[in-house]
């Protein structure tokens, strides 16, 4: 299939897939949202299209996945672990005033350490923690997909390494005087 059959196919399809994204989210913006991402992944996956396959299905497919895999990190990222031996501290309306210094120093010593890696896994570790998928990161970078896999897992490594290095000192020190 031709770039212009399947932009004119893709075209004939947006009024259905405009509606469709409206009832999986329910909200405007959402659904403009989540048809956009359907468009560039399609656009950007028109290779693997079969041209004697069902190309409607294959748009609906691709936008319910992606309506549901952003379901899902939005899920994950609203539970709460509580760990806590009762429930009583989550409900006690006391007040509580954070001093993120702490976490702020630990950020910066993680992003000099991060600088530090080399290029060839640096780049597709932070292309990962922004949140790219190793897909979208092996096109991006043009690189074999178990490559950047393999990159990303190398990166880790390193930096547990050096984490575990530097602060085992410290935990070395505080035994020694404790």
């Amino acid at each position: 299939m031709s770039s212009i059959e399947f932009y004119d196919r893709f075209h004939q399809m947006s009024k259905l897939l405009h509606s469709f994204a409206y009832n999986l989210t329910k909200n405007v913006e959402d659904s403009k949202d989540l048809f956009q991402e359907t468009a560039f992944r399609a656009l950007t996956n028109r290779d693997k299209f079969r041209p004697d396959t069902n190309f409607k299905a294959w748009l609906f497919t691709i936008m319910k996945n992606i309506f549901i895999n952003n379901y899902r990190k939005k899920m994950k990222a609203n539970t709460i672990m509580d760990s806590t031996d009762n429930m009583y501290y989550i409900n006690s309306g006391s007040v509580v005033v954070s001093n993120s210094a702490g976490s702020n120093i630990m950020m910066k010593e993680l992003e000099k350490m991060i600088s530090k890696l080399d290029d060839g896994i640096r780049i597709p570790f932070l292309l990962h923690y922004q949140g790219y998928k190793y897909q979208e990161i092996a096109e991006q970078l043009e690189l074999p997909l178990g490559t950047v896999k393999s990159r990303i897992f190398f990166a880790r490594k390193e930096l547990k390494d050096v984490i575990q290095k530097r602060y085992s000192n410290i935990d070395n020190l505080k035994r020694m005087r404790g």
